[in-house]
Order: structure tokens, then C-alpha cells, then sequence
């Protein structure tokens, strides 16, 4: 088990490594605790063994004489006709109850498979939790330029248009244990356009632990005026509540192969959904069911061969389907839909 809580953090460095840093710190922490705990318990591990080995060597194997000298009989020996008096220690130690020794070896015994448990639920967490590392081309779009200044922070990444005040923003939430930086090259291109686009840096990767995270990057930039939020597959989940619960603050949601998690057909927002023909995550028949949870005049777009991965820049995804169309292809259409619904928004 120490191995393997040491080996979960180090197999996520050494595929992802390039990613950690970038996230939300509680993934780095939970690295961390897992590396601590596994070096711990071995730790302690190696003591036990040496502390068992050492009571081995030094138990003689014949029983001791206690040093009185065999065939003499001392004053202070008990006759053997004699009863021997029951001490309340032994009465207490022989007793099968709870506080007796037998008792309290099971309730170790069960604290230690308690605990090995909970160990073994850490390690399998900490080797879940891997980001899906963004791709080349993702990084590449993070770089700033003229027309978009990328700035990174401890909570997200922001795209801001230069040479304009922007009046109308997007915060918006990754797919599950997705890279923060893999959704750059979908997004800086709605900066381009002049939008304010804040990508969120999720608690270990996952929006809904945080399901009131965008209010804090809506709060940073003041000067914006009118919202929309937005997110890839759980990311769309966890806005879709935040957006529910916010509408007054709120004017637009932007779901990206995602739907929402109940009934907001009376919400007071524009919304759209752009999904993929292909996707095997969020299905065809999973967005068609979403239809009537959202409100009438939401606009709906799929885009004809994409895939669940394609609304970001992070390679292929398990359970994903089978792409028909190049990525460029499918995330073109996915920023044109986007971008609509930025527009509709800014006209207020």
C-alpha cells in the first residue's frame, strides 16, 4: 500500500507532470498527501518488522528460570500444593470481554483495515485525478499577442482582448479532470472577438466541487456588464446550476457537449448548446433529452462528425466515438456557435 501511494502521484508527474503546476493547487496537494502518507506507512512498516525481528533474536527458546538456580527451593517460591491467587490484572486479562486482549486486537485489527481502506481509496483517487494534458496546439494559444493578452492566476486563466474595454464575458468551466490550458484554443478566439473569457481552474479538476467558483472571477473583473457562463461536458453541468441560481447576474449559458442538471426551462437566460453528431460521452440522445429542461428558445447546434474531445485540445478521451471530421473543422463550427450566443448576449 505505500507503494502504491508513492506510485499514483509519481505516474501522474510523469505523464502529466507539465499540467500540475497550472491547476487548481488542491491537485498538487492531494499529490502531495498521497506521496507523504505512502512514505509514512512504509516508514512505520520498516520499524515494525525491525521491532518484531528484534523480540525474535532476543527470546531465548527454552523458558526462563528467572535467575534462581534449578533443584533449589527458595523461600519465596509458592508450594506446589499451594493455590495461586488471581490477581485483578489477570482476571481482567483473561476475561474474553472488549477490554480484555482479545478485544482489543480486533478493534486494531479493524482499525488497521479501516484505515489500509481509506489508503487504498487515496491512491486510486490520486492516479484518477490526472489531468488530461493540453496539447501543443493548446499551448500555443496561450501565448499573448496584439490582439489577446493571456494572463494566468491562482484561480484561472483570462483572455483579454487589447485595445478595448470589454463590456461582455464568458467564465468558463472544463470538462472533468480536463487541463485548464487544453480549452485555449476554443476560447481565445472569442477573445479575439472582443469578448473577456475566463477560463476556471478547478478544485482537483472537478467543477462541482466548487459549483459557486465563477461569482469569484465575475467579482475580479468589475468593468464587465453583462455575463454568460459556460462549460465542456461537467464544467457545462456545474454552470448550468450556477446560471440557474444566478439569472439576475447572470444573461447567457453556454453549454459545450453538456446539459444541465434539472429542470431550468424558466430561466431568465439565453442559452446554447453545441454538441458533436459522434460524441460517445455526452450522446446525441443525452442532449435530445435536455431539450425540454432548457428553456424554449434555446438554440441548439451539432456539429456533424465531432466528438466529445473536440471541445478542447487534449487527445483522444475513454468512451469517447470515432471523429468523421478534422478537429480545426468541427472546433471552427463550435467557436461560430459560440460566438453567437456571445453576440446575443452583448445585445443585451
Amino acid at each position: 500500500m505505500g507503494l502504491a501511494l508513492l506510485a499514483a502521484p509519481a505516474w501522474v508527474l510523469a505523464t502529466a507532470g507539465g499540467a500540475v503546476p497550472h491547476q487548481h493547487w488542491t491537485l498538487g496537494a492531494l499529490l502531495a498527501v498521497s506521496a507523504l502518507a505512502g512514505a509514512a506507512l512504509l516508514v512505520a512498516t520498516a520499524r515494525a518488522w525491525r521491532r518484531d525481528r528484534h523480540r525474535a533474536t532476543a527470546s531465548p527458546d527454552t523458558p526462563s528460570t528467572g535467575g534462581r538456580r534449578p533443584g533449589v527451593v527458595h523461600p519465596t517460591a509458592a508450594s506446589p500444593h499451594a493455590e495461586p491467587a488471581a490477581s485483578p490484572h489477570a482476571e481482567r486479562a483473561a476475561s474474553p470481554g472488549p477490554a480484555g486482549p482479545r478485544g482489543r486486537r480486533v478493534l486494531r485489527a479493524t482499525g488497521a483495515g479501516v484505515g489500509l481502506a481509506l489508503l487504498a481509496v487515496l491512491a486510486a483517487a490520486t492516479a484518477w485525478l490526472r489531468p488530461f494534458p493540453a496539447t501543443d496546439a493548446a499551448l500555443a494559444a496561450l501565448r499573448g499577442d496584439d490582439a489577446v493578452e493571456v494572463r494566468e492566476s491562482a484561480g484561472w486563466y483570462a483572455f483579454v482582448p487589447r485595445g478595448t474595454e470589454p463590456t461582455t464575458g464568458l467564465v468558463y468551466s472544463p470538462g472533468a479532470r480536463v487541463d485548464v490550458r487544453a480549452t485555449a484554443a476554443v476560447l481565445r478566439p472569442l477573445a479575439e472577438a472582443g469578448y473577456l473569457v475566463v477560463a476556471l481552474k478547478e478544485p482537483l479538476g472537478i467543477a462541482l466541487t466548487s459549483p459557486g467558483q465563477s461569482a469569484s472571477a465575475m467579482a475580479a473583473f468589475d468593468g464587465v456588464e453583462r455575463w454568460a457562463v459556460g462549460g465542456h461536458s461537467l464544467g457545462g453541468v456545474a454552470a448550468s446550476s450556477f446560471a440557474a441560481a444566478h439569472d439576475d447576474e447572470v444573461a447567457g449559458l453556454l453549454l459545450h457537449a453538456s446539459y444541465p442538471l434539472g429542470d431550468m426551462a424558466d430561466a431568465d437566460l439565453v442559452v446554447a448548446s453545441v454538441s458533436g453528431s459522434e460524441d460517445g460521452l455526452t450522446t446525441p440522445a443525452d442532449v435530445d433529452a435536455s431539450r425540454a429542461d432548457l428553456p424554449a428558445a434555446t438554440t441548439f447546434t451539432e456539429v456533424d462528425g465531432a466528438v466529445h474531445a473536440f471541445f478542447a485540445d487534449y487527445g483522444p478521451q475513454p468512451g469517447d466515438g470515432t471523429p468523421t471530421v478534422p478537429r480545426a473543422q468541427a472546433q471552427a463550427e463550435i467557436v461560430a456557435a459560440s460566438l453567437a450566443l456571445l453576440d446575443e448576449v452583448a445585445a443585451g
